[in-house]
């Protein structure tokens, strides 16, 4: 008999376990019986075929009305059309004529393939089959080849629904009882089934009231093991010793704060307590700052800075790109003012030196700023991952500061940790607002702290949609408004989704590779790309404006070059990809417009209109596109124009995006834990578990209790997805 952590090849074979591996990455039982169905088929029902969208992998089960073989071209094609009563789709089979005799008319047949369309017809090319068995009664003989209830799975073309259930059928005739890590008490309370009950219901139910209480149950399951893996990275931050940053003679704060041009929200003011309070603990500040665009993260951040370095520790400040580092230390050093020139002129007077360290600079800068940053010189360096290389050491790191911490693996934290003599103290930020029960999930061994309130003086930003399949001759007029800005004395950005469009038709290898680069939005089609439209524009629409290039792909001296330029008002208009997504600031910058808008996120159209209405004067985004008005693009674009609230934003791009970006599937490089939990549909279930994971962990922190929960929390602790979730 097997267990959940047999392999596949030892009850499938090596053929069809290789099948799986390569086209879900299932190797055991128990992942094969986590790939669980999408929906059911109910016995007798045929598949809607009307609502099948181009492009999607399918399953259906239809009946076949006709079947016509000809030739073309000295080849054959067998035509077979199916139906489910109101709607049909082609099947097209190329010199495979002697298919004729399995597909005759009236027969009943699971179809498997992807939706593509011919002469403005839906079809399926050589798409895989399994005829139901023949049979006065087809709801009997559906019956006996799948049971009352067909389950229809993820599938690829190699591997269609129907197989996967066999496998799947198959590993569950193997498998001998199971031990059910979930507590009887809490099974009891809720009526789950067990674990073994719960698998079987799902993908055999026995009537649909059963699969949903299975899945409800592996719902459950989900939430409760990830809050109570995060409660125990809770207990083991507040376990760790680490040195009270509360300050000698909090100097440096007080006259950054005596000179700060402006004053604070009451929402700094609120986090600036809590961070203060975080600090003068003796385990380590484990805090994630989220706001909106513009809400003043950043002063908050240098504030707590400052304060770790008036009591003699360093701090750091890790930034995703290098443009977004030098942008940091610019920001930064204008904020200081003279803190930051007194430091660096090695003067009497007490002041502060900050140094930008980043992959770029030369050997000889980076081996000087080593030197400094390990007698203590410096107190704040901002940089990127240069700061994690070998040669990079510190007197006394307090504080680590990660911004868009996202962008960051678990391993390139650790590797900056480890620098620090005690447990540094750790300030997550991020400019993207977090729905609460993505925070709940996600974030959940972070303290959490939440700026909405803007600084008084802040303009608003105006976003309109320029349609341009709809009303082509308002793209010249986006152009037009351009000028006017300009002629203003303003400046403008233009961003594009592509640094260049290919001249070839590139290798999927191709494409992962250039996305590396960070080219998000590569692939074969054709859109706006920065290279060919600058160009355009300087010769065209914006001829005689002062224009310049800004993308991922340039020198890094050239990148800092140009962004200089831009702070100092010597460039009109930066056309540019999304590296001035987050943390440029130039106030005299007034609009913004996004070609082919349709292609960002909900929340990166947010991220960069928010680099405009950063002065004294109203910002203004257009945002242009392709789409058609009943798309579901332009939809997100005219929700991005009705609304600058972050967090209603946020809700609706995560409503539109697949569960596993949004928890860092494609950061982690592995499948996610959370296969059937939806943070927002679920938004109950999670606060049940939390409160359960709670009450388990106060009775029972190492849950030495409750050996198969334990074990079932240690393979989730090592996961892949586990690991890039550890932010501890």
């Amino acid at each position: 008999m097997a267990t959940l952590a047999t392999r596949l090849p030892n009850i499938l074979g090596d053929r069809t376990a290789a099948v799986l591996e390569k086209s879900f990455g299932i190797t055991t039982i128990n992942e094969l019986l986590r790939h669980y169905p999408r929906r059911y088929v109910v016995r007798g029902e045929l598949t809607d075929i009307s609502k099948l969208l181009v492009d999607e992998d399918v399953t259906i089960l239809a009946e076949i009305e006709a079947v016509k073989l000809r030739r073309a071209n000295g080849k054959s094609i067998l035509e077979v059309v199916v139906t489910d009563g109101s709607a049909k789709l082609s099947l097209t089979f190329f010199n495979q004529a002697w298919r004729e005799k399995d597909l005759k008319t009236g027969r009943v047949g699971l179809f498997a393939g992807k939706v593509g369309v011919f002469n403005g017809k839906r079809q399926l090319s050589h798409p895989d089959f399994q005829l139901i068995p023949d049979g006065e009664n087809v709801d009997e003989a559906i019956a006996e080849f799948a049971g009352k209830f067909l389950p229809v799975y993820p599938a690829t073309s190699k591997l269609p629904s129907w197989k996967v259930l066999q496998c799947v059928k198959l590993a569950l005739d193997s498998l001998e009882d199971i031990p059910d890590y979930l507590p009887e008490e809490i099974t009891k309370q809720h009526k789950y089934p067990n674990l073994k009950t719960a698998f079987e219901e799902i993908h055999q139910p026995s009537d649909l009231e059963s699969a949903e209480n299975a899945r409800q149950r592996l719902t459950f399951d989900e939430a409760l093991l990830l809050q109570i893996l995060l409660g125990q990275r809770r207990l083991e931050i507040e376990g760790l010793s680490t040195r009270s940053r509360t300050p000698n003679s909090p100097f440096l704060v007080a006259e950054f704060e005596e000179n700060l041009p402006f004053s604070y929200t009451k929402g700094q003011i609120e986090v600036n307590k809590q961070i203060e309070l975080d600090l003068s603990r003796k385990f380590p500040m484990h805090r994630l700052l989220q706001g909106e665009v513009g809400s003043g993260k950043t002063v908050v951040a240098l504030r707590a800075m400052l304060s770790v370095v008036d009591s003699g520790g360093q701090a750091v400040l890790l930034a995703p790109t290098e443009v977004l580092a030098q942008q940091h230390f610019r920001t930064i050093n204008k904020i200081l003012g003279d803190l930051a020139i007194i430091g660096s002129l090695g003067s009497n007077e007490i002041g502060i030196q900050v140094e930008l360290l980043t992959g770029s600079l030369p050997t000889s800068k980076k081996k000087e700023i080593h030197t400094r940053l390990a007698n203590g010189e410096i107190g704040i360096v901002i940089g990127t991952h240069a700061l994690i290389s070998e040669g990079v050491a510190f007197s006394d790191l307090g504080l680590v500061v990660v911004d868009e911490q996202h962008r960051f693996g678990v391993e390139q934290r650790d590797a900056l940790k480890v620098k620090a003599k005690y447990p540094p103290h750790l300030l997550v930020m991020t400019a993207t607002p977090i729905p609460r029960t993505v925070a709940m999930t996600v974030f959940g061994d972070l303290d959490i702290s939440t700026l909405r309130e803007l600084p008084s003086g802040r303009v608003p930003i105006n976003t309109h949609v320029v349609s341009v399949l709809e009303k082509p001759l308002f793209l010249a007029r986006a152009w037009q408004r351009v000028r006017e800005e300009v002629a203003k004395g303003h400046q403008v950005y233009v961003v594009a989704p592509r640094i260049s469009n290919p001249n070839k038709k590139l290798s999927e290898r191709e494409i992962a590779a250039a996305r590396l680069l960070g080219e998000e939005y590569l692939d074969n089609e054709q859109m706006v790309a920065v290279e060919e439209l600058a160009p355009d524009l300087a010769t065209g629409d914006l001829k005689g404006l002062k224009i310049a290039v800004l993308h991922g792909r340039q020198p890094s001296d050239l990148k800092e070059q140009t962004m200089a330029a831009f702070s100092q008002g010597q460039i009109d208009v930066l056309i540019a990809t999304t590296v001035i997504e987050v943390g440029v600031d130039v106030p005299n910058a007034s609009m913004m417009v996004i070609m082919d808008a349709d292609r960002f996120g909900v929340s990166q159209l947010h991220q960069l209109r928010g680099r405009v209405g950063r002065g004294k004067v109203a910002g203004l985004c257009l945002l242009v596109s392709n789409a058609s008005e009943e798309s579901q693009s332009m939809q997100r674009l005219n929700a991005v124009a009705s609304t600058l609230d972050g967090f209603e934003l946020a809700r609706i791009d995560l409503e539109q995006r697949k569960e596993g970006d949004v928890l860092g599937k494609s950061q982690s490089g592995g499948k996610s834990h959370l296969r059937l939990l939806r943070v927002l549909r679920d938004e109950e279930l999670i606060d049940r578990a939390k409160e359960m994971a709670n009450k388990i962990l106060s009775i029972d922190p190492r849950l030495n209790r409750l050996p198969e929960l334990r074990d079932e929390i240690e393979k989730l602790r090592i996961d892949e997805a586990a690991r890039f979730m550890d932010k501890s």
